[in-house]
């Protein structure tokens, strides 16, 4: 239930703060006050999309925050205290617009999102405006409305888990028929793939070290000329370097033998001796070693190339190819069974699906009990509201058939529902979408709204334009209906007409004033005279005579009796 509305800063509106009660609120005001406006506040605090044109002009930014009564609603205080937003019998709402697109929601005092917004306000709000009347006239919402008033959506919703369920099982299904339709070109295309690999008989780091062979292999010419001059320097030719340092050896001993204090050691030069004698005998061997082999240096070349396309097909390194060809094993093994899953799935499937239908068979069978009492609930709704003529149907479509002839089942089961009506004798039942008068429209929507307020969840209902089109004995219909509406839910009605604000329990009045150049809306309860002079108003128009306040007060006193005998009438029935 709403409890308190705040608006700051809203397209004409500077601040006001207005405070709701249970029962029948009832709102008025000339066009143009701004009763649209607070709509439009309120609309936000549901989630809508919030714009900087919404801000009053040249402020910063725009807020509206709401209260309410979380008393008799178990289940959304539940939800609240799962998401970590506490679980009061309050829970306060607040929506700020900026100017500079940081827009903020609160819940409780804490940031939230804008989906979690949305997600909270089907069980807060619901307006039924011109919005709301498209939605009821779309069949497609009409099996919504049937499963709501029937008390459906649980059953509903454990259905479509199934149906999920059951959705994903066959999109496996059909994939591995997919992919086993394709299971001889796709083996092919993998044993193609993995002989060429096998074939290819790769080694651990081969690509390196053929690089390194073919390094040599090139340059063959190059490291003999190298080492043969090196060995020639050090061993191979008169004078060597390996020639000389034995006859110093020589010369070095001679002098030791005559004159130790020669500080040379001719040990050390000994050991320089063997070490450039070994690297003289290693230079030698490599010599033997080179050659220069292009019948090699080609097999090389291929063989690379043969590699480096591999790499190129089946990834960026040996090791990835090797891989791959692992990969192609383990898919190739997989292949073998896919029909043996494919049996096991469809096998699985049937039995999923007979469970599915025998689900949708109860549905649709409680859906026709439903549909049953919303007929006889709506016409009785619709007659009372001079519309003695009128005929309402849940018309059950014919379900298409699947391959084995079972009905086609979707998401919400095997039904597809659509409201007809006819609002005269003599004439066939038609889609509610083709309804063209306006007023017609608004009682069938009132009637839709009344026949569903015991089932609904919604604390808070407001009524936006449901006088449109209709007056006199309808107005006066209407407004006990509303009255009936309240008993169930919160109501808050905007209305023009004076046979339907005489049934509130509150009557706030909406208007508009001039102050230092800027313009203002505000939202005022009214006492009980000044509620005399407003249905005064609403009947007379702008002059108010003595007449009109008559009139007003007549069917004030109306509703009042009215009301009166209603409560004993009640008592009598206990008794």
């Amino acid at each position: 239930m709403l409890r308190e509305l705040k608006i700051k800063n809203y397209a004409i509106i500077d601040e006001l703060s207005v405070s709701f009660g249970s029962g029948l609120n009832v709102m008025s005001g000339e066009t143009g006050a701004g009763k649209s406006i607070i709509i439009g506040a309120i609309h936000l605090l549901l989630g809508d999309r919030a714009s900087p044109d919404q801000i009053r002009t040249s402020e910063d930014s725009a807020e509206v925050e709401a209260l309410f009564s979380l008393s008799e609603h178990e289940e959304l205080k539940e939800k609240l205290a799962h998401m970590g937003y506490g679980s009061e019998d309050e829970l306060v709402v607040r929506r700020t617009v900026s100017r500079g697109g940081r827009n903020r929601v609160y819940v409780n005092g804490n940031l939230a999102t804008l989906s979690l917004l949305s997600s909270l306000s089907g069980s807060l709000v619901n307006i039924c405006s011109q919005h709301e009347h498209q939605l009821i006239l779309n069949a497609d919402h009409h099996i919504d409305i049937l499963d709501e008033f029937g008390g459906l959506l649980p059953m509903r919703t454990a259905y479509a888990s199934l149906f999920a369920e059951f959705q994903s099982l066959r999109s496996r299904l059909d994939e591995l028929r997919s992919l086993n339709r394709k299971k001889i070109e796709r083996e092919d295309f993998l044993r193609y793939q993995l002989k060429e690999i096998r074939e290819a008989g790769i080694k651990p780091h081969e690509d390196s070290v053929l690089l390194d062979e073919k390094k040599i292999l090139g340059h063959a010419q190059k490291l003999t000329d190298h080492a043969s001059r090196s060995y020639e320097a050090l061993y191979g030719r008169e004078g060597s370097i390996l020639g000389e340092l034995r006859a110093a050896l020589q010369n070095i001993r001679e002098i030791k033998n005559i004159d130790p204090s020669l500080k040379a050691s001719p040990e050390d030069l000994d050991s320089a001796f063997f070490h450039l004698e070994d690297a003289a005998l290693a230079l030698r061997d490599y010599l033997k070693k080179i050659t220069f082999d292009p019948e090699r240096l080609a097999e090389i070349e291929d063989r690379l190339e043969q590699l480096s396309r591999l790499k190129r097909k089946y990834g960026g390194t040996l090791d990835q190819v090797v891989m791959t060809a692992r990969d192609v094993e383990e898919e190739l093994k997989n292949m073998a069974s896919i029909e043996e899953d494919i049996s096991k799935l469809s096998d699985e499937s049937a039995s999923r699906k007979a469970f599915l239908m025998e689900h949708a068979g109860v549905l649709s069978g409680k859906r026709r009990l439903a549909a049953r009492a919303l007929k006889k609930a709506v016409e009785n709704e619709i007659k009372s509201l001079r519309m003695a003529e009128s005929r309402f149907e849940v018309f059950f479509a014919e379900s298409s058939m699947d391959e084995a002839g079972n009905p086609h089942l979707t998401a919400s089961g095997m039904d597809t529902v659509e409201f007809f009506l006819t609002t005269n004798v003599g004439e066939d039942l038609k889609p509610m979408n083709r309804i063209a008068s306006g007023g017609e429209l608004s009682r069938i929507i009132l009637a839709m709204k009344k026949a569903l307020a015991r089932t609904g969840s919604v604390g808070t209902i407001i009524f936006d334009e449901v006088d449109s089109g209709i007056g006199g004995a309808v107005a006066e219909v209407v407004g006990e209906k509303l009255k009936d509406v309240s008993r169930h839910h919160q109501v808050i009605c905007i209305t023009h007409l004076p046979q339907i604000a005489c049934f509130g329990d509150r009557h706030y009045l909406v208007s508009k004033a001039v102050s230092g150049e800027r313009t203002n809306s505000d939202v005022r309860l009214l006492s009980d005279a000044e509620r005399l002079r407003e249905i005064a108003r609403m009947l007379g128009g702008v002059e108010v005579t003595e007449k009109t306040k008559e009139h007003a007060r007549e069917m004030m006193n109306k509703r009042h009796r009215a009301k009166g005998e209603g409560r004993k009438a009640k008592g009598r029935g206990q008794e």
